[in-house]
């Protein structure tokens, strides 16, 4: 690929950025305002995209995002090794817990529940399947952000050290970083009503042939449910599921 076709590639995928859960629709003019894009180009991309399914749009509404994602989603849902895979493993915790748990993948800087299984009547999560999370606090951002090497941890502690801070990690980033190298060390991350209130986040890391983290498992339960010992014994399982991913995901890279 030329360098200026990778560059218009980047342009027409920054259209496709710009929809999030806080801005669902875009009208052309807000998005000529929001990318710089003239006007020709911009209606070449969104004709494009249109085409593609990835667009649609509505008379005085504007554009929001298309079938081909719904199509995407599925397809995805039959071809990821850690969906099927883990989907069966998922449904283990919760049979022997009563809690919500989540498999969560690491793309980018954005953490994505790609499945989640529960055995509550009301789960116990504030961030469903398709939902990011929040890079700082809660236990799935630390399980794999304690894995990370210092080289791409470091960025990201400044970026959100203002909530690490609020959630008592530490008061400066020598002082973060000490605590994730025992979050390593522990091989599983921890977390008392950090994301959602009265709730523990129990996560450990999931990995493929490489050193670095792609994705996480966790178990989000009643902070009422638990004590010491139990979550020491979820911490147990939830090591143990993670460690099994991991070497399916290695295996289906040979």
């Amino acid at each position: 690929m030329t360098t200026k076709a990778a560059n218009s590639l980047e342009r027409v995928l920054a259209v496709l950025e710009v929809f999030s859960e806080e801005r669902l629709e875009w009208t052309s003019e807000e998005l000529m305002e929001r990318l710089g894009y003239s006007r020709p180009t911009l209606y070449r991309y969104l004709k494009t995209l249109k085409e593609a399914g990835f667009l649609t749009s509505t008379p005085n509404v504007g554009f929001t995002l298309g079938p081909k994602v719904v199509e995407m989603d599925y397809l995805m849902r039959k071809s990821d090794r850690l969906i099927l895979d883990g989907s069966a493993q998922l449904k283990g915790l919760t049979e022997r817990y009563s809690c919500t748990a989540l498999l969560v993948r690491w793309y980018g800087d954005r953490l994505l529940c790609i499945d989640s299984e529960s055995s509550m009547r009301n789960p116990l999560t504030s961030f469903p399947r398709g939902r990011p999370m929040p890079l700082g606090p809660g236990a799935i951002a630390r399980s794999i952000m304690a894995f990370l090497p210092r080289r791409n941890l470091v960025p990201l502690i400044e970026c959100v050290i203002g909530e690490l801070q609020q959630v008592g990690l530490g008061a400066n980033i020598e002082e973060i970083l000490d605590h994730l190298k025992k979050v390593k060390r522990a091989g599983v991350a921890v977390a008392y009503g950090e994301v959602t209130p009265g709730v523990v986040g129990i996560a450990a890391p999931i990995f493929d042939a490489g050193r670095s983290p792609v994705a996480s498992v966790g178990v989000t339960i009643g902070g009422s449910l638990v004590d010491g010992a139990l979550i020491a014994q979820i911490a147990s399982d939830i090591k143990t599921v993670a460690h099994d991913l991991s070497l399916s995901l290695a295996r289906g890279r040979l």
